[in-house]
């Protein structure tokens, strides 16, 4: 089904499952650091205050543009753990894999690679195709005979501003979003009152 699960879905589980066991974490010390008792003396140092402020800053961000939700490795990991729900993270994970092609300087890795996202992502009965016009599909295709860093950038446009208009504002209004939202903002809240000030 997925030739390349191995490689990239792997890895935004394990950021998934990383972001899911921070926010436990902050939440729990949160928890320790509101109640009463010889537990609730829990103080917090400015590591974690600043880590927890943040991590809730980052999560909080996302809502604000589609580029801060990108930018983050967490933000990209809860992204397409809802994007999987929806059963339409291909696109994402084109977008990835685009970001990752651009980084390459061989000639021939990149000619390898360009072939693979191609068949992975592009052409018509790909295992994960992106919804493209013909046009693009086509011109992308133009694109390999010799690939550059660029040879998708249309393709990979078109694919995001789909992502921004389409799947972004859906994953704001979603429950499990929203949930994260509130228990940052909680979290964040939590943290701040033993931050020293410095004003």
């Amino acid at each position: 089904m997925c030739r390349t699960l191995a490689a990239f879905p792997t890895t935004c589980l394990e950021r998934a499952k990383e972001f899911k066991t921070r926010l436990g974490i902050f939440l729990h010390k949160s928890e320790l650091g509101s109640g009463t008792g010889s537990v609730g003396k829990f103080e917090w140092d400015s590591k974690h205050s600043k880590e927890v402020r943040n991590f809730s800053e980052d999560v909080l961000g996302w809502r604000e543009s589609f580029d801060l939700l990108l930018s983050s490795k967490n933000g990209v990991a809860a992204f397409h753990a809802f994007l999987k729900t929806e059963f339409s993270e291909e696109n994402l994970e084109f977008w990835l894999a685009c970001e990752e092609f651009k980084k390459l300087h061989s000639a021939t890795k990149l000619a390898s690679r360009a072939h693979r996202i191609f068949e992975e992502f592009i052409c018509s009965e790909a295992p994960k195709e992106v919804n493209i016009d013909h046009e693009t599909r086509e011109l992308t295709r133009t694109n390999l005979r010799t690939p550059t860093a660029m040879c998708f950038d249309v393709a990979q446009g078109k694919t995001r501003t789909l992502m921004e208009k389409d799947s972004y504002p859906r994953f704001l209004k979603s429950p499990a979003y929203g949930d994260l939202a509130a228990q940052a903002a909680a979290a964040s809240a939590s943290a701040s009152p033993s931050e020293p000030s410095h004003t």
